[in-house]
């Protein structure tokens, strides 16, 4: 052992792993892909949902605590317990227990509230204003498909249906909500053709499907647009990028359904066929393909190379890491001298500053000192 260098511990050997090969996906998260970039084909529709979103659509919390039920050991399926996340069930076939208890079956319900000014649409609110689901009389926990801001009123739809309020949420189905929207001042025909042609925000660009004036007045008009997304504000939003203030704002329709003869917090419950009419008209706009989410390519696959290979070389030109060519003669540069700066001396020159090297990487701030002279010399 070489004096005053500590010897290195012991380590275990390292497990020997496949090269090409990588770990299984985690539980709940992304699933694992193929080398290529090719994902693996997705599991068979047979029914069965994750357990954390039946206990959530049961109404016993959000996702997040629901999945606390399960790491936790509290949660059985068929008198087992279960306590891997992510596992799929079939709610009407399986019988699923939480602290003993039987969970019960859930119907899936859509409430149309008129939702009037004031009311929050969210379902956790710290400074304790008044929600929307709490004008809802129901057993079920419900949840509002898209928003409305506090200051709107308005259609909105109210269910425990999870794949429901995705189809009329989602911007890639299309389905068109109408607004009528008063604001001050009357736009011109070149401002509406800017509100359908688009409008810059910070998250990109929105843009009306339709847009036209309902009524004017002398210093506001009543605007009827037509949107097939949604994001946060985005009609208030548009107007004030374009100089116009939002008085009211108001959601009129979803679909084909329609606020009829609703008052400000009255509700109605939507029949099965009203629910079925929406839920066509949000795949038909898609087809059956558009049903199929994109592939997503995987990191560091499936991408262009940044420049093109030799024939016959399995090195690419230039430098390792840049798109550069190679220097040398064939580009007319000298070549560099390895770990200085500047090209290199010729045979037999002599160095400046006695010979001595430079550091690498500090060639403008450390000095180099006059070599000492040889013994014998």
């Amino acid at each position: 052992m070489i004096a005053g260098v500590m010897p290195r511990p012991n380590r275990p050997p390292r497990p020997d792993k496949p090269r090409g090969q990588r770990p299984a996906g985690r539980p709940g998260g992304k699933p694992p892909r193929r080398l290529g970039g090719q994902p693996l084909p997705a599991a068979a529709d047979d029914g069965k949902e994750r357990l954390q979103k039946v206990l959530a659509s049961a109404g016993l919390g959000s996702r997040r605590a629901c999945e606390e039920l399960i790491t936790s050991g509290r949660v059985e399926v068929d008198r087992t317990v279960v306590t891997e996340l992510g596992t799929r069930v079939d709610p009407e076939a399986q019988e699923i227990r939480v602290d003993g208890e039987r969970l019960p079956r859930v119907r899936r319900v859509v409430f149309l509230l008129n939702k009037p000014v004031g009311v929050v649409t969210t379902n956790f609110d710290p400074a304790g204003r008044p929600r929307a689901v709490d004008l809802v009389p129901a057993d079920q926990r419900l949840f509002a498909v898209g928003r409305l801001d506090r200051m709107s009123e308005g259609l909105l739809l109210l269910t425990n249906d999870g794949g429901l309020a995705n189809l009329l949420a989602h911007p890639r189905y299309g389905v068109e909500k109408k607004y009528l929207v008063q604001v001050a001042g009357v736009p011109g025909e070149e401002l509406l053709e800017k509100l359908r042609q688009g409008v810059r925000l910070a998250e990109g660009e929105v843009h009306a499907k339709r847009v036209s004036i309902r009524s004017q007045h002398k210093q506001s008009a009543v605007l009827e647009m037509v949107l097939d997304e949604g994001k946060n504000r985005e009609i208030r939003r548009m107007l004030a990028r374009l100089g116009h203030k939002v008085h009211q704002l108001k959601r009129v329709a979803v679909g084909g359904l329609s606020l009829g003869a609703l008052l400000p917090g009255q509700w109605r419950q939507l029949a099965w066929s009203e629910v079925e009419e929406l839920r066509r008209d949000a795949l038909a706009a898609v087809g059956p393909e558009g049903l199929r989410p994109p592939p997503r390519p995987a990191a560091g696959r499936g991408r262009p190379p940044r420049f093109e290979r030799r024939p016959g070389s399995g090195r690419p030109p230039g430098r390792p890491g840049t798109g550069r060519p190679p220097r040398g003669p064939s580009t007319g540069r000298p070549p560099r001298r390895p770990g200085g700066s500047g090209p290199a001396p010729e045979e037999g020159a002599a160095r400046p500053g006695g010979g001595r090297r430079r550091r690498p990487g500090k060639a403008s701030t450390w000095r180099g000192k006059p070599a000492k002279p040889r013994d014998g010399a």
